[in-house]
């Protein structure tokens, strides 16, 4: 089991702050802004560039929760950015597919 597989089943704690039945959203351990969670979907898919055509519908909700739930944050009238990390040079360190949301400071491009 990854790492976000072991959170989402409650063996390893996590504060979690949105939840579906196919995803769960937490705070990131090291947060690279006033306001940073993941939003990881319970079944793994190691990275995006092995999503499945047969992944788009879950794709689609983990875009819709990362929205709603920065919403839920406050983030929604000041703006947020959402990054997915993919292989080593991307910045990815867990093999799970997560979302990154990031909010209440100013972003500034390009990032990294």
């Amino acid at each position: 089991m990854t790492l976000f597989e072991k959170i989402a089943a409650r063996q390893i704690p996590a504060d979690i702050i949105a939840e579906g039945s196919d995803w769960i959203a937490f705070r990131d351990i090291a947060p690279q802004a006033p306001v940073h969670f993941l939003v990881v979907p319970k079944r793994c898919i190691p990275r995006i560039n092995e999503a499945q055509v047969s992944d788009e519908p879950l794709l689609g909700t983990l875009l819709s929760a990362a929205a709603a739930t920065a919403r839920q944050e406050g983030l929604g009238d000041s703006g947020y950015r959402i990054v997915i990390n993919n292989g080593p040079d991307g910045g990815e360190t867990v093999p799970h597919l997560h979302i990154h949301v990031l909010g209440a400071r100013h972003m500034t491009w390009p990032p990294g």
